[in-house]
C-alpha cells in the first residue's frame, strides 16, 4: 500500500469517529476500502448489519440499491454513498410496473425479489431474498407459485432446490453471465487440486461444475472449513482479495470479471463523503414504509 493510501485511511478512520459514522463495505470493494470498514459482508450480512447500526451516519461502500436498503432500514439516519453513479445494471432490469403486470398474470404467486433491486421494486414485492438465503426463504413461503425477479440464474438455481413452481424473470448480472463453463474446465486443468466455488448468479452450466455454490460470504466459510489448499473462485474478481485477507494460508484464483460499478468507490471518495456529507440517499416516507416490509420479511424468514 502506498503512502497516499495510508494517509487517506488514517484520515478516514479518525474522521468517522469524530462524526459518529459507520462504514459498511461490500465484499467486491477495492482491498484498500476494507481498511476503513467497520463491517465487510455480502448483501444479506450488510442488510442485517444496517438494521442494527447505532451511529448517526452510515457510509455505504457498494452500489446504490445497497445504500437504499440501509436507508429503508434506518430512515432516521443519514445514509451516504461515496459515488452516486455507482449502480447495478441488473437492478434496472425489472420495474415496479412490470411486477404489477406479472401479478395480474399469476394472481396466486408470491413475488420474491432479489435484494439487488431498486426501492420501488422492493415496495411492490412480498419478500426480498439474497444469494445466501433464497432457497430457504422460498421454502418458507406458503405459496406454491413464486415470481422470482430480476436474476434468472439465481432463480434457476433456486428452482433446482425446490418443488415449487418458480416463474423466472430474464434479468442477469453482467459479470456473472459472461463466465463460461469452458473457462472453468481450463482453470481446473491448470490447478488440478483446486476446489471450484461458484456464485449462484452464474449460469446453470457453470454451477454444474462447482464443488460448492456459495454467496460471497459463504465462500469464506467454505474456504476456511475445507481441507483443500487451493480454490478457483467463480465470481467478481475482487472477492479473491477478501478471501486472501480472511484465509491467508490458502491459494485463490480469480475466475470472473470486474464489476466497474463496485470499483467506483475510492478512498478519496469515501473521505469526500465523510467531509461533505455526500451523497445522501433520500427516499420518501411512503417509499420507505412500503419497501421496508419485503426486507423485514426476508430477515424474519431467513432466521
Amino acid at each position: 500500500m502506498n503512502k497516499e493510501d495510508k494517509k487517506l485511511i488514517e484520515e478516514i478512520n479518525k474522521l468517522k469517529k469524530e462524526k459518529d459514522a459507520v462504514i459498511l463495505v461490500h465484499n467486491y470493494q477495492r482491498p484498500e476500502i476494507y481498511e476503513v470498514a467497520d463491517f465487510i459482508g455480502d448483501s444479506f450480512e450488510l442488510s442485517k448489519k444496517a438494521s442494527e447500526v447505532k451511529s448517526k451516519i452510515i457510509i455505504f461502500c457498494g452500489v446504490s440499491f445497497m445504500a437504499e436498503t440501509a436507508k429503508i432500514l434506518n430512515p432516521d439516519k443519514t445514509v451516504l454513498i461515496p459515488d452516486r453513479t455507482a449502480g447495478c445494471p441488473m437492478a434496472d432490469m425489472i420495474t415496479a410496473e412490470q411486477i404489477k403486470e406479472l401479478r395480474k398474470k399469476y394472481p396466486n404467486a408470491a413475488v420474491a425479489t432479489y435484494v439487488n433491486s431498486n426501492a420501488d421494486v422492493k415496495a411492490v414485492s412480498d419478500v426480498c431474498v439474497t444469494s445466501s438465503n433464497a432457497v430457504k426463504i422460498i421454502g418458507n413461503l406458503p405459496q406454491e407459485e413464486i415470481i422470482f425477479v430480476p436474476d434468472k440464474n439465481l432463480a434457476s438455481y433456486t428452482q433446482s432446490k425446490t418443488s415449487k413452481k418458480i416463474i423466472i424473470w430474464p434479468g442477469f448480472c453482467c459479470v456473472h453471465e459472461k463466465i463460461k463453463p469452458e473457462t472453468i474446465v481450463k482453470a481446473k486443468e491448470a490447478h488440478k487440486d483446486a476446489k471450484v466455488i461458484v456464485h449462484p448468479e452464474c449460469r446453470k452450466e457453470v454451477i454444474a461444475l462447482a464443488d460448492a455454490v456459495c454467496s460471497t460470504s459463504q465462500m469464506i466459510t467454505f474456504a476456511k472449513e475445507s481441507e483443500a489448499k487451493e480454490f478457483i473462485v467463480v465470481t467478481e474478481e475482487g472477492m479473491v482479495n477478501r478471501l486472501k485477507r480472511e484465509v491467508p494460508n490458502k491459494e485463490f484464483y480469480a475466475l470472473g470479471g470486474l464489476c466497474t460499478q463496485m470499483k467506483k468507490i475510492t478512498l478519496s471518495s469515501v473521505l469526500n463523503s465523510l467531509k461533505n456529507n455526500v451523497y445522501e440517499v433520500k427516499l420518501s416516507e411512503d417509499m420507505i414504509e412500503k419497501s421496508k416490509n419485503s426486507l423485514l420479511k426476508m430477515l424474519e424468514l431467513a432466521k
